[in-house]
């Protein structure tokens, strides 16, 4: 490529006369004129040193219309062949995918794992915004509309930006804002990304950027720089606009960068100067030929590799070995705001100086086309949005056209537009001038504050046309004491803030944000279908056949009937999974459910596919198909270093619900067998429950019955349990409800795991090992409960314990601790329920007032939180118990109530009974107990005598059977053989042996 040469008038200037007046300015103002003669000396020999560069040095701001607008100028009249621009090296691949995009969108690297950062820092996230209107998008459409001119990114690469971050876990929460109000979805666009920009000029040193907006009387850094730096170079020569760039460059890289910072810059500004001499030294380009676009602040740099007349090269460090994705995600206007500290807006109204620029000045801006491949109709339906048409450019009549002409001759002659005063006096004589007047502002002010309260009444504000009136007042009060010509929009907004916002907001949107939309409001960026990574392009594609634009920024309502539209169900398959995956708000079911064995008729879908594009597209970085990426979650969720049965119960179950593939459920199910015998304590114990009794209802609906992996986890579960019980009784740590649902595992799935070959007598003793050892009460009563079940124990003792308790006034407050341990045990058993409706109609009947209120609380208290599980049991236990009508409770008795017969009657019957003899037939045991009975009457007759029982002794045969009274044992008989059958070693303490 011919390329003309380089006009190098502006090159060696003569900075003295403007040196001089500086020196003076600081020997008349200042009181100590050496230092500060110093520093003004340095920012123009800073100036000059980057003007005699070879290699020309195209100084820019972060998303600047006047750097934006001098690209255009210099690309057009002198082409290069080589663009050096500072941004990440590894993304510049991604850069083909721009032509199918709706700008704004942001370069991404991501890594969703790295064992070379610390753990806290992972997913690692990066992002680089980019608009029409910034120098940087300029030169990249360029670049790739124009083969002859090569684009490099010479910045350093993602992986080094993480390298030279402070490793400690807050590194990265300072590198990233904070978090955007909850009503900003557009801020939050960009996820947790540390953020990363061509041409940052912004001052880190807090103190130097607070002396420029109290001395500017400005609010914000980006309306400073509106002020005294854009609006005066945004209409200048070429020239003039590097020189100023150099100059406020090389004052914030002196004054207003901490040391931290200046530290980053020089290792950026060495790595990029390697990469530009490496380039040059292969490519053998003229550095006339090339460009190399930076940011103000790199152009005063001082490190040895600096400029081409240096050979220094400086030595990379290597990478880290970690994994990066890239790829295009989509951006906003509000999130770069807040990806990089400016206001709210400042990125709209620096579109909207761009755009008046461009047809005051005749440009026309550099854009993308479209890619030749058509994708298909199906995904080319599914992303038809009429804002992805191309954006409108300014058509240039013939006047404009000899304007433009002239513009670009005037640019590649080297001098000046505004005039021909010689080379030496551009920088000087300029920063003398002011800019020129602009006849539309006072317009586009009297226009703005006529439709700003219309826009606010219509949002509800009681606005009128005197607060019209009183806006424009108050916008040209602040510009005046801000030493403004004319109000800018930054004093309109502020302006209309104070005059029109009231106490409260009457709506969603406050003034501020009305304004934003009247000055060009929010721009989301989209990205379209051949630049989606695959799997996007694939979830697009599985979703064209629903009637909705998946595109729209809107939420789209989509309605399934099955019954009339059966081809629709791979979109709901699909639309399950990517609710599974993504966060609730980009697809939400609204009615149906997807669950183990449940097929519906009907579903109704909110998807905002559209709105949370870059969600889709990050989950597009860990596989190629949504099946793909479901797996991997769930083997994370079951192979993980954390992981415990109740997780892989619930990612097996999910690998039923959504993939169906029996091989991954197997692999997850053996997982969660060998993860059941590794648990430590029952405290998943009720989520492993729930979760496995319902795979095992749902298994025997199933053809095959119960695969083998769940018949192993039911019979490891049932030993595994069963060991645990007797520490989890006596251990305090361990929860009552923990033990409740360790206690129904056991007895509701026993059934199935004595079929599978468990013993009972694993249980058994497990509860006899526990007796001894509990203490609490409702542990006590889940004991006693366990032991009902298994029938260690009858209902009949528990009711006389309880009757003691609640007659003594000592242990009457432990009743509620004993009642809380029986209303567990109702989810296993529900013997206990009657005996619970006894004991608390017992103590609301038998216990006087003075105990029962005081009482009362702490009952209530214990009972709250089972009432959901306990209630249902208790209603129809007391249904049954209770009579149904009015009229029967004047007669009914409870049934647990039995009248004691008086002394006299007692023993009157014992004398007068007449003992019916039953033929009693005798084991060999018993025999042999009988005959010792026999032998040894006189012990037997003392220890019943001590009793108060009657004596009785039956003539025991040789045929094994015995003659013995058939009476009816009284309440005190029965009393006292419960008594002796629960306390047998006393008895055979009390007993003589025989010799």
């Amino acid at each position: 490529m011919s390329t003309p040469n380089r006009n190098t008038d502006d090159l060696s200037i003569p900075f003295n006369p403007l040196k001089d007046q500086l020196l003076a300015a600081a020997e008349a103002f200042a009181t100590e004129a050496q230092p500060l003669a110093k520093i003004l000396g340095g920012l123009v020999d800073d100036v000059e040193r980057a003007g005699r560069e070879p290699l020309e040095i195209v100084p820019v701001c972060h998303h600047s219309p006047s750097s934006a607008l001098q690209m255009v100028r210099r690309l057009t009249a002198r082409p290069p062949r080589v663009i050096y621009m500072e941004c990440c090296e590894d993304l510049r691949p991604v850069l083909d995918g721009l032509r199918n995009c709706q700008l704004p969108v942001a370069l991404q690297a991501f890594a969703p794992v790295s064992k070379a950062f610390p753990a806290a820092w992972s997913p690692l996230n990066l992002v680089c915004p980019l608009t029409e209107f910034s120098a940087e998008f300029q030169a990249i459409a360029f670049a790739l509309e124009n083969p002859a001119t090569e684009l490099v990114f010479v910045d350093r690469s993602a992986d080094l930006v993480f390298q030279w971050m402070p490793r400690d876990d807050d590194a990265i929460e300072r590198a990233i804002p904070d978090d955007p109000e909850a009503d900003d979805e557009e801020a939050a666009m960009h996820g947790s990304a540390v953020g990363v920009e061509v041409g940052t000029l912004m001052p880190t040193f807090d103190r130097f950027r607070q002396v420029l907006l109290k001395n500017a009387r400005v609010r914000y850094f980006s309306e400073w720089w509106d002020q005294y730096v854009e609006e005066a170079i945004i209409d200048g020569d070429y020239a003039a606009y590097r020189q100023v760039m150099f100059l406020v460059g090389s004052l914030f890289r002196r004054l207003g960068t901490t040391d931290r910072d200046r530290h980053s810059d020089e290792l950026r500004e060495r790595h990029m100067w390697t990469r530009i001499k490496e380039h040059l030294s292969e490519s053998a380009i003229d550095p006339r030929d090339a460009i190399y676009v930076c940011g103000a602040a790199h152009a005063a740099s001082y490190v040895p590799e600096f400029g081409l007349e240096s050979a220094a090269v400086w030595e990379i460090p290597a990478h880290s070995g970690t994994k990066w994705h890239y790829g295009l995600l989509p951006s906003s206007y509000i999130a770069i705001c807040h990806q990089f500290g400016h206001p709210r807006g400042a990125v709209t109204l620096a579109e909207a100086r761009w755009r008046k620029s461009l047809v005051r000045q005749s440009l026309r801006p550099f854009s993308l086309k479209a890619n030749g491949k058509k994708a298909s109709r199906k995904a080319a339906n599914a992303l038809q949005d009429p804002s992805l048409a191309a954006p409108s450019v300014p058509k240039r009549n013939k006047a404009k056209a000899s304007t433009s002409s002239m513009n670009a001759n005037a640019a590649e002659s080297g001098t000046p537009l505004s005039g021909s005063a010689p080379a030496s006096q551009h920088l000087l004589d300029y920063l003398k001038a002011s800019p020129a007047q602009v006849e539309s502002d006072e317009e586009d002010l009297l226009q703005n504050c006529v439709r700003i309260v219309e826009l606010s009444r219509r949002h509800g504000y009681l606005a009128s046309t005197a607060d019209s009136i009183a806006v424009y007042q108050t916008a040209i009060l602040l510009a005046n004491l801000r030493n403004r010509r004319h109000p800018t929009p930054y004093d309109f907004r502020e302006a209309a803030i104070t005059c029109i916002e009231k106490d409260a907001v009457p709506g969603k949107r406050d003034v501020g944000r009305l304004c934003d939309m009247l000055l060009g409001g929010d721009k989301v960026g989209q990205i379209g279908f051949e630049s989606l990574p695959p799997l996007a392009q694939d979830v697009y594609a599985r979703l064209a056949p629903l009637p909705i634009a998946l595109a729209s920024r809107t939420i789209q309502r989509a309605l399934f009937d099955f019954r009339k539209t059966p081809e629709l169900w791979p979109c709901s398959d699909l639309l399950w999974k990517l609710h599974y995956l993504l966060s609730p708000g980009v697809v939400r079911p609204i009615m149906g459910q997807r669950q183990l064995g449940h097929v519906p008729q009907q579903e109704s879908w909110d998807i905002a596919i559209g709105k949370n594009q870059g969600e889709v597209i990050q989950l597009a970085y860990e596989g190629v198909t949504v099946e793909h990426v479901l797996e991997r979650r769930l083997k994370k969720v079951a192979f993980g270093p954390e992981s415990r049965a109740a997780d892989t119960i619930q990612a097996v179950e999910d690998s039923i619900v959504f993939l169906k593939s029996e091989r991954l459920t197997e692999e997850l199910g053996e997982r969660a067998v060998d993860l059941l015998v590794q648990e430590p304590d029952a405290k998943q114990a009720n989520e492993i429950h729930v979760r496995i009794t319902r795979l095992v209802h749902y298994y025997r609906t199933t053809e095959a019955g119960l695969p083998a992996w769940l018949k192993r986890f039911v019979t490891t579960g049932y030993s595994h349990y069963a060991t645990l019980l007797p520490n989890a009784f006596a251990d305090r740590g361990t929860h009552v409800n923990d033990l409740a649902a360790m206690l129904q595992f056991l007895f509701t799935l026993e059934s199935l795991a004595l079929s599978l070959g468990c013993e009972r007598s694993q249980l058994v003793i497990a509860l006899r090992q526990a007796a001894p050892i509990t203490v609490d009460a409702p542990k006590l009563a889940l004991l006693w409960s366990a032991e009902c079940v298994l029938r260690l124990r009858d209902v009949a003792s528990l009711r006389g314990h309880f009757d003691a308790l609640i007659e003594n006034e000592l242990t009457l407050p432990a009743l509620p601790e004993y009642l809380e341990g029986l209303l567990l045990a109702l989810v296993f058993t529900p013997l206990v329920g009657s005996l619970t409706v006894e004991l608390l109609s017992k103590a609301f009947e038998r216990l006087p007032d003075r105990l029962l209120m005081p009482w009362l609380p702490k009952l209530l208290m214990r009972l709250r939180p089972h009432a959901d599980a306990a209630l249902p049991i208790l209603m129809k236990e007391a249904a049954s118990l209770f009579p149904t009508s009015l009229a029967a409770l004047a007669s009914w008795q409870p049934p647990w109530y039995r009248p004691v017969a008086s002394l006299e009657t007692t023993s009157t019957t014992s004398n007068e009974a007449i003992p019916t003899h039953v033929r009693v037939v005798l084991g060999p045991a018993e025999q042999a107990v009988a005959s010792l009975l026999a032998g040894q009457q006189a012990t037997t007759d003392a220890l019943a005598a001590a009793l108060g029982l009657p004596i009785t002794w039956s003539v025991a045969t040789t045929a094994g059977e015995t003659d013995q009274p058939a009476t009816v044992a009284s309440p005190e008989q029965n009393a006292v053989r419960a008594l002796l059958r629960a306390f047998q070693s006393t008895m055979l303490a009390v007993t003589p042996r025989s010799d």
